[in-house]
């Protein structure tokens, strides 16, 4: 396995270019088995995740050639109905296959899935819509088994506003009968930006980025082409990244008003951000402010980065809270963080963070994918050598970490263990 090392204390400076978003693009390309024609993504960034969904398209039936950061993706001879366990438990977002395969082929086949261990997250929200829309569903041997003559619309509520399960339902309602109106949406930007690819093959689909989206099926979606948003996850962590060097990072291709519940609770810890256009620049405040957070469903402060607010709260003199709402066991990066010399306690789903003067290096091991950006960020500000192990998780989200960080000063690099 690969390790990161880390000497700390540099402070960084440069510029950054924010890569596509990761969760915005697997379900786009997941969406192109909705048609046998042609499409191209652009912007799609270099991942595991995004290397196990090509396989998983392949596996599946289709033909695909990379070239950089754009993807064709054609039909091949047969679309096949079933996505194995061997494929579909590396990664979580491969259930929503379920939906573009139901409405293609009237049958679908799929692993329960695997993706990082931060909680149960059912997929019953998914299988009740679908029951909704007309499937029979059967639950055996770890996989789901799902049948229908057709699929007809109808309204569907979301007991949780559930991302996969909103995306997995817009693209089966996409080639069904008549209208769906499902209310309790994800209004996160990847939901938009899915609902605009859809509706650049021919999809009728209206009120995405709103709690209710519209969706009158159409028989037959076509090819088309289509740029992936940047990855609103990827400029958080390195806008805090700014921050807990008290650097100066301007960062490129940022959709900022994807950002805007980080960047009100980062002004509030004393950080100075500046936008110009499509950039961002973040000046790191050598002052920092604790400032406690409480994680929400889009358009509230993510999930996603509440493991990196943790490691900069370390850090902040005085007292802070961090409460997690939307996942249970995302906590893991706190023992890790502890080792670095983090004061640290956590009382039930509320973590309270102690700010220390300075942290110290320490071999940690990676749990989650954002657990691993948390201690990346926090051995960046510790002293001495961090030595990161587990680093696969963060391949799966940060495109050319190692690589985008080197080259605004800081000194980590990438070895075997």
């Amino acid at each position: 396995m690969d390790i990161l090392t880390i000497e700390g204390g540099a402070r960084l400076r440069g510029d950054i270019a924010i890569s596509g978003s990761k969760n915005s693009a697997l379900p786009i390309l997941i969406a192109t088995l909705l048609t046998d024609d042609r499409c191209l993504i652009r912007n799609v960034p270099h991942l595991d995740d995004i290397e196990t969904v090509i396989g998983l398209l392949v596996f599946l039936g289709k033909q695909i050639v990379r070239q950089g950061d754009s993807i064709e993706i054609t039909a091949g001879p047969t679309l096949y109905a079933e996505a194995p366990y061997e494929l579909v438990r590396r990664m979580r977002a491969s259930i929503v296959v379920m939906g573009p395969l139901l409405a293609r082929l009237g049958r679908v086949k799929v692993s329960l899935p695997g993706g990082c261990a931060i909680g149960g997250r059912p997929i019953n929200i998914h299988l009740d819509g679908f029951r909704s829309l007309g499937a029979d569903i059967i639950l055996e041997q770890g996989y789901v088994d799902m049948r229908a003559r057709k699929l007809t619309g109808t309204p569907i509520h979301l007991d949780f506003p559930s991302v996969g399960a909103t995306e997995n339902l817009m693209m089966a309602a996409a080639l069904s009968e008549g209208e769906t109106t499902i209310t309790n949406c994800a209004m996160e930007p990847e939901i938009s930006d899915l609902a605009d690819f859809l509706n650049a093959m021919g999809a009728q689909i209206k009120g995405a980025g709103t709690s209710t989206i519209i969706i009158e099926g159409i028989t037959r979606l076509h090819g088309t082409e289509h740029r992936v948003i940047p990855d609103r996850i990827e400029a958080g962590t390195y806008m805090i990244a700014a921050a807990i060097t008290q650097g100066e990072l301007t960062l490129q291709n940022v959709a900022v008003d994807h950002l805007v519940a980080l960047v009100a609770k980062l002004k509030q810890t004393g950080a100075k951000i500046e936008q110009n256009g499509s950039s961002l620049k973040v000046s790191g405040s050598k002052s920092l402010d604790p400032v406690g957070v409480e994680t929400a469903v889009y358009p509230g402060f993510a999930t996603d980065m509440q493991a990196q607010w943790m490691a900069l709260m370390a850090l902040a003199p005085g007292v802070s809270q961090i409460t997690e709402q939307v996942f249970e066991n995302r906590f893991m990066h706190v023992p890790e963080l502890q080792r670095m010399g983090a004061n640290i306690q956590i009382k039930g789903n509320t973590a309270t963070v102690v700010g220390v003067k300075s942290l110290s290096g320490a071999d940690v091991m990676v749990s989650d994918l954002r657990a691993g950006a948390a201690l990346v960020l926090a051995g960046l500000a510790a002293s001495e050598t961090t030595v990161i192990h587990r680093v696969y998780h963060l391949d799966r989200g940060y495109e050319h970490l190692e690589e985008k960080l080197s080259a605004v000063g800081a000194h980590i690099k990438r070895s075997k263990e």
